[in-house]
This record gives C-alpha cells, sequence and structure tokens, in this order.
C-alpha cells in the first residue's frame, strides 16, 4: 500500500500570550513548492489569514525558502505567519537561536530568540502624507492624519484615541473594491504605547486579528512621534495581539509570544 502524501504542518497563534488570542498562521513544510493553486487550496482548507510554505535549503542564503498564501492569493510580506514559523522550528530545536528565511519579496528575514519570546526583524516600511477620500469615506470617521506607503498597498488613519480605534465600523465591502490594500487605523494607546486596527478585505481579510507588516509600517511612523526607538503595541481585533515595536536603522523588530496549537501532519491529497 502506498503512503498517503503529506507534509509536517503547525497551527499557530502567532504576537499570542495565550491560547485563542492573537493571529492564526498554518505552517507546513514541503520538499518541492507545490503548485500555486494548490497553495491557495491549502490556504483556503485552513481559513485563516495566511498559511506559510517552506522548503529547508541548506546552503542557499538563508535556511528556509518561505512563501505565504492567504485564502485568495499569495502575498508580498506576512509577519504573524513568519513570527510562526520561525516558532515551529526553533520550538523543536532548543539550542538553536535564531532562524533565517528567503522571501520572493521582502529579502531575507529573521527570527531569533529574545527574552523568552521572539523577534522578528522586518523591513521598516516608510509613509508619507497623502490624501486617500475614497478610504476615508469608507472608514465612518474622519481621521487627524491620512499617511500612505508610496508604493502601494499600506495605508495609516491617525485617530486622537483608543476610543475612536474602537469605535470604528467601516464598510468592508466598499473597501473592498479599493483592492488588496491595508487600512491600518492607529491612535495612542491606553495599557499600551499604541492601539491599532487593520481592515485588509481586499485580501480576503475583513480585520486582521494581528498584523505583522502593517506593525513594519507603523513601527517608523511611531517612533518618529514618540521621539524614542521602541514602545508597545496593541492590536484591538476581537482576538487582540500584543507586540513590542523598536525601529533599528531600515528593519522594524517587532517582539512577541507563539502558542502552539495543533502539530501534526497535513495530507495535501486527502
Amino acid at each position: 500500500m502506498t503512503a498517503r502524501k503529506s507534509w509536517p504542518y503547525w497551527h499557530v497563534d502567532a504576537f499570542a500570550t495565550q491560547a485563542y488570542a492573537g493571529n492564526q498562521a498554518a505552517v507546513v513544510i514541503v520538499e518541492d513548492w507545490p503548485s500555486d493553486d494548490t497553495m491557495r487550496a491549502v490556504a483556503a482548507e485552513n481559513m485563516f489569514a495566511e498559511t506559510a510554505f517552506l522548503i529547508e535549503t541548506p546552503g542557499g542564503e538563508a535556511d528556509y525558502a518561505l512563501r505565504w498564501f492567504t485564502p485568495t492569493l499569495e502575498v508580498a510580506l506576512c509577519g504573524h505567519a513568519t513570527l510562526a514559523s520561525g516558532h515551529a522550528i526553533l520550538s523543536g530545536n532548543p539550542t538553536r537561536e535564531a532562524v533565517t528565511f528567503s522571501t520572493r519579496k521582502a529579502g531575507v528575514l529573521e527570527v531569533r530568540r529574545a527574552d523568552g519570546k521572539y523577534e522578528l526583524a522586518l523591513p521598516a516600511i516608510p509613509t508619507a502624507p497623502a490624501p486617500f477620500t475614497e478610504a476615508v469615506a469608507l472608514l465612518g470617521a474622519e481621521p487627524l492624519e491620512v499617511w500612505r506607503d508610496p508604493t502601494g498597498g499600506y495605508n495609516v488613519f491617525l485617530y486622537p484615541d483608543a476610543a475612536a480605534i474602537l469605535a470604528l465600523a467601516p464598510d468592508l465591502r466598499g473597501l473592498a473594491k479599493l483592492g488588496d490594500q491595508q487600512f491600518i487605523c492607529t491612535a495612542p494607546g491606553n495599557q499600551t504605547d499604541v492601539i491599532s486596527r487593520n481592515f485588509v478585505p481586499g485580501g480576503g481579510v475583513d480585520e486582521d486579528p494581528f498584523t505583522g507588516s502593517a506593525h513594519a509600517v507603523l513601527t517608523p511612523f511611531w517612533a518618529a512621534r514618540l521621539g524614542r526607538e521602541s514602545y508597545t503595541a496593541f492590536q484591538a481585533s476581537e482576538r487582540g495581539g500584543y507586540a513590542t515595536c523598536k525601529l533599528s536603522g531600515d528593519r522594524a523588530i517587532l517582539g512577541g509570544d507563539c502558542v502552539t496549537m495543533v502539530e501534526g501532519r497535513f495530507y495535501p491529497e486527502g
């Protein structure tokens, strides 16, 4: 009898200090890249914001090659699924201090142990003031400022306080029509330095539980406003997620915990 094809599999809650919090990610290790259609189907089966696919690359520019898929498309950068991938590798290798991942559009990323947690180094993404009247009308509340990534895809809406962030009830279907973009709404926090919510309906995720790439945007944004390189952050989704954020040169260093929920085998052919 021929053995069924299977892959090592983890379901991880990333940027979470306890189970059922933070952002869920699936991590699978494959020997060769499946077709894009297969990876989208696996991501849709998982129904998480992202599924990370890894191939071990000994002797390459990094320890593993990494790609990320939502249930509908491949993304250029995903922080929480990278942290989950680092956790999957490092939790099974207690003497190992760090792991690196080569990606197609975000360069080489690293996850390392730090003070009993993990640190994830992402490219810091700059933004500049720019109007986005279509999005502002759909968010349901007028922000103080709008900042945008010049290359497109990341949009920051600054509000006066945490109460304004928690009260947002955007027109998600309308935002989805603006394309695969992040609508990052942020303000000074109460229990943390910064609070945010992130809506990505055009990418298949109405409200993301915790977004690493959004904090790669928020890190330089808030470091300039706070007048210091590091701060604490809370993403106020239904699940909620916490991180420390530090600007180090052109890198955003995000610190956080992970919780393994499931570890086993994924059978891509059923």
